[in-house]
């Protein structure tokens, strides 16, 4: 009977581990939700490619978003929010930055905020874009705070969605963990363990069946042959945001702003390393939202109370109305 069970067990568990999909480490066999087009450049003595989604309106409205993806998400995860701006009339570019998702996954790469806003601007300037509102969710809030400190003059306006960074953690007294550390750490990385994180920290403990998509797409990129190399460059990126933090900087944003914060978020990464009563104190989105914006000089708060760290996934009509309204646009 035992062996019996044991059997069953293992059957179970093997055809829980086969219903998971496994991708390349450019996320070959994901199916993106637009065309990915490809740019090249060259970068720290590299040839590197960056995947990205340029998507045209059927009714131009002459103005271009940039969508700037978070750490554990890719171009991919916007895909109602470019529906959304693309319906009332922006054309929308969504790069998957270096080290990420469909782009290359460089072994020796130095990754900085300054590095990745260049490349994202070198993208943008072969894509003939002088000007953009420009996105930033999550990390992607960090990189898009650092983007407009470094090229005030091609941003028409800068949007943060539940941006991490709003705190330094560093200071706030979580220990620094070495990028061996955290690649040994990476390596773990499965479905279940980003479901965990993410249903604990964005979803205030609420999951829906939509949610394993985002999660199945990332899981995928670790257990696929590039494994490795995805763990690594995640390494190196957790520390990038662990040691740069743009918060202080704030009061240099010269770009009207608008920031969306879900008021459930409880995002502080390295809050599982730090004592206890330095992890109670972070991730306080609500009081984040309103420092940041009386840190920002032309900030406009739009406050999501009952949503978490992912608005345009969680509940995108209205996250996508309070954008559009927060852009001066509305859905055609």
């Amino acid at each position: 009977m035992k062996l019996f069970m044991g059997m069953a067990l293992a059957l179970m568990l093997s055809s829980a581990a086969a219903a998971q999909p496994s991708y390349g480490p450019q996320l070959e066999g994901f199916a993106y939700p637009y065309p990915i087009q490809r740019f090249a450049f060259t970068s720290q003595g590299q040839a590197l490619s960056m995947g990205y989604l340029d998507v045209a309106p059927a009714r131009p409205n002459g103005r271009t978003a940039v969508l700037l993806h978070g750490k554990n998400f890719c171009a991919a995860t916007w895909e109602a929010t470019i529906a959304a701006l693309t319906d009332a009339g922006f054309r929308v570019i969504a790069p998957d930055q270096i080290g990420f998702c469909a782009s290359s996954k460089p072994q020796g790469y130095q990754f900085s905020f300054d590095q990745l806003a260049a490349n994202t601007h070198e993208l943008l300037q072969a894509r003939g874009v002088e000007r953009a509102v420009v996105i930033g969710h999550s990390m992607g809030g960090m990189l898009a705070a650092r983007y407009a400190l470094a090229y005030p003059a091609t941003v028409e306006k800068l949007v943060l969605v539940n941006p991490i960074g709003l705190e330094d953690w560093r200071a706030e007294g979580v220990p620094y963990a070495t990028i061996d550390q955290l690649f040994a750490a990476e390596q773990k990385t499965s479905f279940d363990s980003i479901k965990a994180y993410q249903q604990r920290f964005y979803y205030n403990g609420a999951w829906k069946p939509e949610y394993d998509r985002w999660a199945s797409m990332l899981a995928g990129m670790y257990a696929g042959p590039g494994g490795k190399a995805v763990a690594w460059n995640q390494a190196q990126t957790s520390d990038m945001v662990f040691t740069q933090p743009v918060l202080h900087e704030f009061g240099k944003i010269a770009s009207p702003t608008l920031l969306l914060i879900g008021g459930k978020d409880r995002t502080a990464p390295g809050a599982n390393r730090a004592p206890k009563a330095v992890a109670d104190r972070l991730g306080d989105y609500p009081e984040l939202g309103r420092r940041a914006a009386r840190a920002i000089p032309q900030a406009d708060l739009v406050e999501l109370p009952d949503l978490g760290h992912s608005p345009q996934v969680e509940a995108p009509r209205r996250f996508h109305a309070a954008l559009l309204a927060g852009l001066g646009a509305k859905a055609r």
